[in-house]
This record gives structure tokens, sequence and C-alpha cells, in this order.
């Protein structure tokens, strides 16, 4: 990639950075890509499933097709880095990267619009809402693989702590499915000075929290990865009443479905055995709401392929993340495989999801590259 393109890629990440906006909310964001795609002359389609944009590059007679994907949205983070294109947006801040997947595909689309050298048509998927939004099943759902055949799709995600510009590819799982957990223990209000007269949530929420944990540590197979967390407990106004009820909220992770059906079913046995010890009732929602993202082998191996030949650096030895990642929708449709790009050295308050997060620019060359090249090595078949 030449200097001028891989500045001019830098300066709309940072605008994207600075004017985020979050998952079914990317007006401007998808007005923004709209307009790129126009000033480099390729066709495009907005409004699907949503915000979301698919852009279409074909050359040559081949039939072939492969589709490229990254994702749009912010997350309700307030930013703490004090860069000078900082967000503008209270509350909402690009702290996932997707500024940076966002432009490295438009790059990808630069770099296709220029290359004489393939044939068949690529098709560039701008995803809204990926954080927690649906949007991967919102496309889907507006007939994305109908409206736009693709025989393979790849994507990728940037990596902090992994060598700035390298690609790394797992042969199977890459990140966990995930699904949330709410479970509400249903008591007895009263004094909290008369317990006896009550049957007390809080008591029992305690218990619940610590039996939760033998989930994963007595029932799941030990050559498994699973997580359950409890991330928030909320119960109780008053500090001498004991509440009505104690809502417990969290989250389930797993790289097979049967691990997650095994968790599902365990959550809501333990929970209710807890409730039953207390004398009260336990309401126990546990929702799926992203599958695990699995390579198939083929994809990771073009991915592979696709580096080397393009003279990318490329790993192939990292375990995977419990992580959850939309994408998982689309290779469940479809082919193909999603890679990690590393984002350089981190550090306190420099990984994903957190305030002092930042993208770096200088590995925004290699992922178009890697984006291009990877579909170009999928046209090949």
């Amino acid at each position: 990639m030449d200097k001028s393109l891989a500045d001019t890629l830098a300066a709309w990440r940072r605008h994207l950075h600075a004017n985020p906006e979050l998952g079914l909310q990317e007006a401007n964001t998808s007005a923004f890509v709209c307009q790129k795609l126009t000033e480099l002359g390729v066709p495009f389609t907005a409004n699907v499933g949503g915000y979301g944009v698919v852009a279409t590059i074909s050359r040559g007679s081949s039939n072939r097709s492969v589709g490229l994907r990254a994702d749009m949205d912010a997350l309700p983070i307030t930013e703490a880095t004090g860069l000078g294109y900082a967000s503008t947006v209270p509350g909402v801040m690009h702290a996932c990267g997707h500024d940076g997947h966002t432009t490295s595909l438009l790059g990808a689309a630069a770099l296709l619009k220029a290359d004489p050298n393939w044939s068949g048509t690529v098709h560039l998927v701008f995803q809204p809402a990926e954080e927690g939004g649906g949007g991967a099943r919102n496309m889907i759902a507006d007939g994305l693989f109908d409206r736009f055949p693709m025989e393979k799709i790849f994507g990728y995600h940037n990596w902090p702590g992994l060598e700035a510009g390298t690609v790394m590819v797992h042969p199977g799982p890459v990140m966990a499915g995930g699904g949330r957990i709410e479970i509400i223990m249903e008591g007895l209000s009263g004094h909290a000075a008369l317990p006896h007269l009550t049957r007390d949530p809080m008591v029992a929420a305690g218990h619940l929290l610590v039996a939760l944990q033998s989930i994963v540590a007595r029932n799941v197979d030990p050559l498994d990865a699973a997580v359950v967390t409890i991330g928030t407990i909320e119960g109780g106004r008053a500090p001498n009443q004991i509440p009505t009820t104690v809502t417990l909220r969290g989250t389930q992770r797993f790289y097979r479905n049967e691990v997650r059906d095994l968790l599902t079913e365990s959550i809501a046995r333990v929970a209710n055995g807890i409730a039953m010890t207390f004398g009260m009732t336990a309401r126990v929602d546990v929702s799926v709401g992203i599958g695990p993202t699995v390579n198939t082998k083929e994809g990771a191996a073009m991915a592979v392929e696709a580096c080397e030949q393009n003279g990318i650096p490329v790993r192939t030895d990292l375990n995977p993340a419990m992580t959850g990642e939309d994408f998982s929708w689309f290779l469940h449709e479809k082919p193909g495989a999603f890679v990690w790009i590393g984002n350089g050295e981190t550090g306190p308050g420099m990984d994903l999801h957190n305030d002092r997060y930042n993208f770096n620019d200088a590995i925004l060359p290699n992922a178009s590259g890697f984006l291009a090249g990877v579909a170009k090595r999928a046209l090949q078949g």
C-alpha cells in the first residue's frame, strides 16, 4: 500500500473514532461509508438489515464470489484517552476498534478496485450492531446471502498484545459462543430485624453466586472450556429491609453447543435448587446471543496462504479466546475464517473495551492487504 492511501485511511479512521455511534444507531457511520465508496467508484446497497451496507466489486469472467466483513458500531463507554481525535459523543467510544475494521475494509475496496490481477465478485459487508445488537442476524434475515451470493466469507478483529500487523489464524474455534443469564430470586420481604418472618433472597443470592461456580468445576468436562460469570447483583433499597427479590445477571461462554446446553440446564437446576433450599422461587432466563466462531479448515488454510502470498506475517500458535463475536452467525451460514490482526503492544488500560484503548493506525495497510489478499485467494478456488 502506498503512503498516500495509508495516510488517507488513517484520517478516515480518526474521523470515525471521533464520531462513534452505538449499535442500531449507525446512521452517520453508514452514510460516511457510502460517501467513501462513492468516491472510490464502488457500487453499494445501503440499509441492509438496518444500517448495513454491502458494496460489490466485480471484474473478469469468473463466476466465483467471496464476502469480506467489517463491523461499524461503538460501545457505551466514556473515552479517557485524551487524544486529539477522541470521541465527541458523550458516553460513546470506539473501544473495540470497529472504526479500524470499517476503515480497513474501505482500504481493501481501494486495493481491489485498483488491482487488475483477479477475477470474480467480492462483496464488502459493513455490518451494524455487532456489540449485542444482532446485526449479523439482521443482515442475514434481510437476505444478505440471497441478494449477494458468496461462496465464503472472511473477517478479522484487531488483537492487542499480538505483534502489530501480524495475522493470527486458528484452524478451528476462534472465539466462544455466549449467552446472557438472568436469575431472579423471589422471597418474602420484611423488617431486617425480624428475618425469621421473611424469606431472604439476599442470603439465597449469596449461596447461588458461589454454587454457580461449581458448574464449570464439577459438571463440564475438564477438556472443554467454559465460563459462567455473574456480573451484577441488584436488590434492596433500604438497609433495614429484607427485599422481595434479588436479580443476578451474567454471561456463559462455550466453544461447543453441547457445552452450551449443559450450562443452560445446569444454571437452571442450581438456581431452582438453591431457591428451594431457602423456601423461595427462582425465575431463570438464559438466552444464547451468539454461537461459537469456528473457522473451517479450508478457510483457515486460505487465510494463511493469503498472508504468505502478500508478505504479511502470520501465526497459528495462539489459543482461542472466550470473548464472543457476531461473525459466528455468518460462519454458521457460509464457510470461511475469522482471524486476529495484532494491534501491537498492550498494557494497563490498552485492551479491548477499555476507556483508554485505541486502534493502531499503523496496522491498516496489513489489515486492508489481508482482506484484499484473502478475497483474491478464495476466488482462485
